[in-house]
């Protein structure tokens, strides 16, 4: 069997491996629900979850099925957008039995999934530079950290935990302005001058992906504010996922975009 083939058999396997872990999930789903655990047509947040977990279940199996097509140096940076989406398709099918079972809001599940996924999104960026001959470890660690400050802060600036009480508009502000800091990096700072000398593709790509991080992130903080008179968590809910699928599938999907352009480029001067 050549490199290629084994390569498909690869990623098939770990399609149908995730197809299997889709169907057990629905399944134990059903056994936990309250009731006859069928949804209901009035319930638009619990058709969010769903929509989103379907969504992220689809945009790993397609990452996954389009590493194979690109050049070598484009395939981590393909790999880690199939974990954002698939990580959070895992736990999105927990966020969503936690609705149906108690119509309460997965705060600390969220959390969990944006603790890992959200420094993978943020690496995505020193990929997309190392790809291209530019990154420095300097610049990894300093959105990496960024992102772990914005997280850690927003968490506890939301959960109920008393010695914390009466901090949380100053820690919401720590997270916020962690948050700014990663935007100044990408529009102005290290990564914007490196990313200069890049081909057309990835440059798009890595300015889409900049847009989506400025734009499609300001809702948490929106959200966080939306949050606080506490009459706003069916809206707040639904936001989040909509926000959840297109910062973590459109982000992927730049990835997708910059790997096979700069792939036909190089393919193109041999």
């Amino acid at each position: 069997m050549n490199k290629s083939n084994l390569t498909r058999t690869s990623s098939l396997i770990l399609v149908g491996t995730l197809s299997l872990l889709a169907i057990g999930n629905a399944s134990a789903s059903y056994d936990h629900i309250a009731g006859d655990g069928i949804l209901k047509d009035t319930d638009m947040v619990g058709v969010s979850f769903w929509l989103a977990t379907a969504m992220m279940l689809a945009s790993t199996v397609f990452f996954i099925m389009e590493r194979q097509n690109v050049a070598p140096k484009w395939r981590t940076s393909m790999t880690v957008a199939a974990l954002v989406t698939g990580i959070a398709w895992y736990h999105y099918t927990y966020m969503r039995e936690h609705w149906e079972v108690t119509g309460e809001s997965p705060l600390v599940m969220r959390y969990i999934d944006w603790l890992i996924t959200v420094p993978l999104q943020v690496s995505e960026f020193y990929l997309i530079l190392a790809a291209i001959g530019a990154a420095s470890a300097v610049l990894f660690w300093k959105l990496f950290g960024a992102s772990i400050i914005m997280l850690v802060a927003g968490f506890l600036s939301e959960a109920d935990i008393d010695a914390v009480d009466g901090m949380e508009y100053p820690l919401f502000a720590i997270g916020v302005l962690a948050w700014l800091y990663i935007i100044y990096e990408l529009w102005a700072g290290e990564a914007k001058e490196k990313v200069g000398d890049a081909s057309e593709g990835t440059q798009f790509a890595f300015k889409s992906m900049a847009i989506i991080l400025t734009v499609g992130w300001a809702i948490y903080p929106l959200g966080w504010l939306m949050g606080q008179d506490g009459n706003n968590e069916n809206a707040l809910n639904v936001l989040y996922n909509i926000a959840d699928v297109v910062n973590k599938t459109a982000f992927g999907m730049m990835v997708w975009y910059a790997a096979t352009m700069d792939t036909k480029a190089s393919s193109s001067e041999e």
